[in-house]
């Protein structure tokens, strides 16, 4: 069925032409998404306004760019203009509209009203960031395996029947645009003739045939593709081991456009030389026989494999469907290309116009293959090349820069990851809601990757590719660390580590006995077992109440209720001491107290504080040091005013929008701090600093959910955030999960110094208020392995009895419950069983308990405490004639 065009100001309709394409009957252009979901870029156009004041509207012909394989993609889309060059930190008139901050999970759900930092948001400028190459060199980054792209057969790809299809026809005058060499009834379009409405000649019959020998060198094997500005040729360099190159020439020597473009290409870019970048030759000319004309060539470096866009479309559903890239596999193509422009901008050029047709993988390299749009940073004049769906905002008005380029890649990476429908009209300069994207909703990270690319106002976006890319990296790692299970650390660019971990003790410890039935009440000199709780109405929760510091839940059951899955209230989160032990962010070494800052020796803040009063000169390094210690010594006056007057002198600095949400954090204005981390987040989103802080933020708003994810996010990417996993397993136990609980604490490595700390905490959460009438076999078991073990990771021996007596304490009660499972009940395991040495029963635990209570009498300080002790061994203690 036949439906509207997309383009913008046409009145026509697609029609089938057969092969599943379809073709607008009135412009010519294909849809940009087909019905089963093919990816069809539209071709690179110019684009208008700009300071320059060129405007050459509506020329769909003279499109840009050359591909070393064939490509269909070419049409022209979009108007004609000149170019105006933008600095990345030009302030477009679009920042009113900026979207950031994204407001994520956290954010959404604060009323964002107080102090004025609803809308709080970064611009961020990293002095030390650099737009040279990472080193990088292999896709994927060394995390994701990608699938390979063989080299083909050059030969393979030479077109059979070298012709531009007539729906593809335009006049190439810049303020022309017309319709060209189309049919008429019976008789077919002309290939070569002059344009009816300007009468400006047009010719679209390839120059050379196979054979043709070009400059005494490349002899030429036919057409490979014709692309916007030329077609491109498939030759043999008989001068250089017989290697395949390209040779690309113009499509319409009328075209003035494109003639510059060509010449440009011939200036600057035959000196580039990266690994992802198609290698520019040589420059020569040939001599037409048949016009008698001197045509130019480039010659280049001929690059098989498979553009993005044909990755992309060679993906299928069952149901024929495109499905989306994975979204690890764009993340590794971005990077690879952002290494390319980062090199492009270190040589002031920009790339203008990346998008998948100009992309392609040759094994396990991407390459960059058009660089028909490439320009100067300091070009006013040219015209611009762009794609639309592809193209910044802002260019008609300020010209590309940096930020532009980086804009491109990040739409790249949107039409990859999902079915971007309408991303060249309705979504043109825009993404669409992440609750309608799962990709979004998956990988929050990356979507705020999306959003700080891809702002309406350019200084916003990332500083540079080197910084984007970075970012890009640290998503990545966090995307295979979440898939795979398996952490992907990597030190920071922007943050050193976490001070320390001061959450370490989820549980406070034991004062009363660790066994509620096995226990018994000192009458005199006789000892008699503890009596048994009253009898309750059914439906009437029980009153014998769970141990000190623990909260209980009740379930009805048959002939009466009991205490289930009760959830152990753990030591409390220090709010400020977390805010404090947060990583913080690296000295700018360009600041001028750098040297100074690093060579200061004190630990304790207000040494530090003194020292700081001897530095060489004022800076915001200096300034952020000191507000640090001013919130260490708990000043919190000073502090805040110390903030105000730091956001005054640098309002687009990072490190202060941080330093702000530490100081609410730590004076308890929770909702400002959630406010200030969230921007930090959206700046940074491949960090993993604002997502633990955001974790803290959420704890203390009292929105578990949303801390179990921040803290999940951190401690699955990065297992030297430990303080992330006693956090995910606080929350956690505070939710009912204790199984989640446990196995965040055991998945602390044996080489962290906080290994015996989590498995202490593991034991306890395992057991801590759990019913007698639990199955508590495998709880009881792992857990007194787990009491063994660690005695060869320096437990000292009080903490190892007093979890021995809490091991010992609830497996009597569950022997002594008679549930099903333990010995002498349901259900009982044939055979003898131990328990941290002691019998599996009655009187083998009890004999556990009195020895370990004695233990720790003599273990004790002081002499009420060696007393109480000594009572509770024997309490438990077995009745025996001795």
């Amino acid at each position: 069925m036949n439906s509207a065009c997309q383009r913008p100001g046409c009145a026509g309709t697609y029609e089938d032409v057969g092969g599943g394409e379809r073709y607008c009957d009135t412009c010519g252009l294909a849809p940009v998404v087909t019905p089963v979901g093919t990816l069809s870029s539209p071709s690179t156009g110019v684009t208008s306004g700009g300071r320059a004041g060129i405007c050459r509207v509506g020329s769909p012909g003279a499109g840009g760019g050359f591909a070393a394989v064939p490509s269909e993609s070419s049409e022209r889309s979009g108007a004609s203009g000149s170019g105006a060059s933008s600095r990345s930190s030009s302030r477009s008139s679009r920042s009113s509209g900026s979207r950031r901050s994204v407001s994520g999970r956290l954010s959404r759900s604060l009323s964002g009203g107080s102090e004025g930092t609803a809308s709080q948001s970064v611009s961020v400028r990293s002095s030390h960031s650099s737009g040279a190459a990472s080193g990088r060199n292999k896709l994927g980054a060394g995390l994701v395996t990608m699938p390979g792209v063989p080299r083909p057969d050059p030969r393979a790809a030479v077109l059979a029947n070298p012709e531009v299809p007539e729906r593809k026809r335009f006049c190439s005058k810049s303020d022309c645009g017309a319709q060209v060499g189309r049919s008429r009834g019976d008789r077919p379009g002309r290939t070569e003739g002059f344009c009816t409405k300007c009468g400006h000649p047009y010719s679209f019959v390839p120059k050379l045939h196979p054979g043709d020998v070009v400059h005494g060198q490349y002899e030429v094997t036919g057409c490979l593709a014709h692309g916007g500005l030329g077609w491109i040729y498939l030759a043999v360099d008989r001068a250089v081991s017989d290697r395949w190159v390209v040779l690309k020439g113009l499509l319409d020597t009328g075209d003035e456009d494109a003639l510059a473009v060509a010449l440009s290409e011939r200036r600057f870019l035959a000196e580039i030389e990266h690994s992802n970048i198609v290698r520019i030759y040589n420059f020569v000319e040939h001599l037409d026989q048949r016009t008698g004309s001197l045509d130019g060539y480039i010659v280049m470096e001929y690059v098989g494999g498979k553009s993005l866009k044909e990755i992309a479309n060679e993906r299928r559903q069952p149901d024929g469907r495109r499905d989306p890239l994975p979204v690890e596999q764009a993340c590794a193509y971005g990077i690879e290309a952002l290494e390319a422009l980062g090199h492009l901008h270190s040589r002031n050029l920009l790339y203008c116009d990346f998008k998948v047709d100009n992309a392609i993988q040759q094994q396990d390299q991407l390459k960059l293959i058009d660089m028909g749009a490439v320009r100067r940073m300091d070009d006013d004049s040219s015209a611009i090349y762009g794609t639309v769906g592809y193209q910044a905002p802002e260019i008609a008005e300020l010209g590309p820069s940096v930020a532009s380029d980086l804009y491109t890649v990040a739409r790249t990476l949107a039409v990859l990851t999902f079915d971007f429908q309408g991303y060249t009209n309705v979504f043109a300069d825009r993404l669409p809601d992440p609750e309608h994207i799962e990709v979004f909703t998956r990988y929050e990270s990356f979507y705020r990757l999306l959003v700080r690319a891809t702002d309406p106002d350019p200084g916003r976006r990332f500083a540079s590719a080197a910084e984007m890319a970075d970012q890009l990296t640290g998503v990545l790692r966090e995307v295979v660390a979440l898939q795979t299970g398996r952490p992907r650390p990597a030190l920071s660019t922007l943050f050193g580590p976490e001070l320390r971990v001061v959450d370490t003790r989820l549980f406070e410890e034991r004062s009363d006995v660790t066994s509620t039935l096995g226990g018994r009440v000192n009458r005199g000199r006789l000892w008699s077992k503890a009596p048994a709780p009253p009898a309750l109405p059914a439906g009437q929760p029980s009153v014998a109440g769970p141990a000190a510091g623990t909260a209980t839940a009740t379930v009805a059951l048959t002939g009466g209720a009991r205490p289930v899955a009760a959830v152990p209230s753990g030591a409390a989160l220090d709010a400020r001491a977390a805010a404090l032990a947060l990583p913080v962010p690296l000295v700018d070494p360009a600041d001028p107290n750098a040297g100074f800052l690093a060579g200061l020796l004190a630990s304790q803040p207000a040494e530090v504080y003194a020292a700081l009063q001897a530095a060489p000169a004022d800076s915001p390094e200096l300034r952020l040091r000191r507000l640090r210690a001013q919130l260490e010594l708990g000043e919190t006056e000073q502090a805040a005013r110390a903030v105000a007057e730091l956001d005054a002198a640098h309002p687009d600095d990072w490190r202060v929008v941080w330093y702000r949400g530490l100081h609410a954090l730590a004076s308890g204005r929770n909702e400002i701090a959630a406010l200030s981390f969230d921007a930090v987040y959206d700046a940074f989103p491949g960090e993993p600093a604002p997502k633990l802080a955001l974790g803290i933020c959420a704890e203390v708003l009292g929105q578990l959910d949303n801390a179990a994810e921040y803290y999940r996010l951190v401690w699955t990417t990065d297992p030297s955030f430990v303080s992330a996993a006693f956090a995910l397993a606080r929350v956690r136990l505070a939710a009912g999960d204790r199984t989640g609980a446990v196995r965040t604490l055991e998945s602390v490595p044996e080489a962290s110094i906080h290994y015996t700390a989590a498995r202490v905490a593991a034991v306890r959460a395992r057991l801590r208020q759990r019913h007698a009438q639990d199955a508590l076999l495998d709880d009881l078991t792992a857990a007194a392995g787990q009491v063994e073990r660690l005695a060869d990771f320096g437990l000292d021996a009080v903490r190892r009895e007093q979890l021995s007596t809490e091991v010992l304490g609830s497996a009597l009660d569950w022997v002594l419950s008679g549930s099903r499972g333990a010995p002498g009940g349901p259900g009982a395991p044939p055979g003898p069983r131990t328990l941290l040495g002691s019998d599996l029963d009655e009187r083998g635990l009890r004999f556990g308990l009195e020895r370990s209570y004695r233990v720790l009498a003599r273990l004790a300080q002081r002499g009420d405490e060696r007393i109480e002790l000594v009572e509770r061994a024997n309490r438990f203690r077995p009745r025996t004639w001795v």
